[in-house]
């Protein structure tokens, strides 16, 4: 039986969301920045705007695991959404969302997953904090290393 979860992140900044849009979109490059990402490599090219696309991602847990997954770019918005499908050690949807409001730039992500990694399912029961703990600690860690891209400090609200 696979197991959901259905996290949401939200990151604050002044860094403008022009900038903030281009490090967070281009994907491709969040292992020189994003240290919990091992690897991002495109296995489909999408259209003018990256729709269809097809990225697949590793990433590291802070405990001794790897999840791998594609995603599959679904909608884009400039300056406003990305929205993709998840598929392989991960099933589900992600979305981030952009928005300027009083001089700061705002960052949500949505993932809403299950985890298909048999292992991961059989001890779920016990291990749930963990993995909901980890998930957290890599999206802390990727603002801190948002800020360390942008130049800026990049606050975590949730």
């Amino acid at each position: 039986m696979d197991t959901n979860y259905s996290f949401v992140s939200v990151w604050k900044t002044y860094v403008p969301l022009a900038k903030v849009w281009e490090i967070i979109n281009y994907s491709l490059h969040w292992p020189l920045w994003w240290k919990d990402f091992t690897v991002v490599k495109e296995i489909k090219e999408g259209d003018e705007y990256g729709v269809g696309s097809i990225r697949r991602y590793t990433v590291q847990s802070p405990a001794i695991y790897q999840l791998t997954f594609d995603l599959e770019l679904t909608r884009r918005i400039d300056y406003q959404l990305l929205s993709g499908k998840a598929t392989g050690e991960l099933e589900g949807t992600g979305l981030w969302q952009f928005r300027e409001k009083n001089g700061a730039t705002y960052i949500e992500c949505h993932w809403d997953v299950k985890t298909k990694k048999t292992w991961m399912n059989i001890f779920a029961f016990i291990l749930r904090p963990a993995f909901i703990y980890n998930h957290r600690l890599i999206m802390k860690k990727g603002a801190g290393y948002l800020a360390g891209r942008s130049g800026a400090e990049v606050e975590v609200i949730n």
